[in-house]
């Protein structure tokens, strides 16, 4: 998805501290199932986010990720729903719900799955053509004014979304951590901040090239 060598490693290392981190939340004693399950599949989908930012991804299934995230997100709404009693832990896992379904529709592009039937041999240029913004690691993408107008619409909605929640999980971190004696072990709201914007960035790659 990301052309610049120096750009993959900045979202591999986002994904990969936070992946760090929630492998070994899953390892401490005394957590409830239900946060183990959490952290799990927050591992997963970091895990996979790193490995999405670089060409030899594009050679993987695309299939069966695509539908395990999108069970995580039912996952993650039915906690919402069932599990969550007040406002906050419901917005929590709304938001971790739209993660895995934001992970998952990364995975359906991939396979050009919601495109129309017959864009890509109408819109994609020719295997020698090489036309900016429309080379996607290894993948023939549209360039932004020849994608379908929702396409674009969701990228951009993708793009807006996690550009806001890292800069709201960055302030959070920074109050947190003024306030929080003695410091936590854990990344908490900084690791959130920093998956976020590795999300906002790939899907800055599904609509321009860097």
């Amino acid at each position: 998805m990301i052309q610049h060598l120096m750009l993959r490693w900045v979202v591999t290392g986002l994904f990969a501290l936070p992946a760090v981190d929630c492998g070994l939340a899953i390892i401490r004693k005394g957590r409830p199932w239900t946060s183990v399950v959490g952290h799990g599949l927050h591992f997963v989908m970091a895990v996979a986010m790193a490995v999405m930012a670089w060409p030899w991804s594009m050679q993987l299934p695309t299939t069966g990720p695509a539908v395990f995230f999108l069970l995580a997100t039912a996952w993650f709404v039915t906690m919402a729903v069932v599990a969550a009693q007040t406002a906050v832990p419901r917005v929590w896992y709304g938001y971790h719900s739209l993660m895995m379904l934001a992970t998952a529709w990364m995975y359906a592009i991939m396979n050009g799955y919601p495109l129309p039937i017959g864009w890509s041999t109408q819109h994609h240029p020719q295997p020698d053509t090489s036309v900016p913004g429309m080379d996607m690691a290894g993948m023939k993408m549209p360039a932004t004014g020849s994608s379908p107008t929702w396409f674009s619409a969701v990228n951009w909605i993708g793009i807006v979304t996690f550009a806001l929640a890292a800069a709201f999980f960055t302030g959070r971190h920074f109050i947190e951590r003024k306030h929080q004696a003695p410091p936590s072990k854990s990344l908490g709201t900084l690791g959130q901040a920093m998956m976020a914007a590795g999300m906002a960035i790939l899907f800055v790659a599904t609509l321009f090239r860097i």
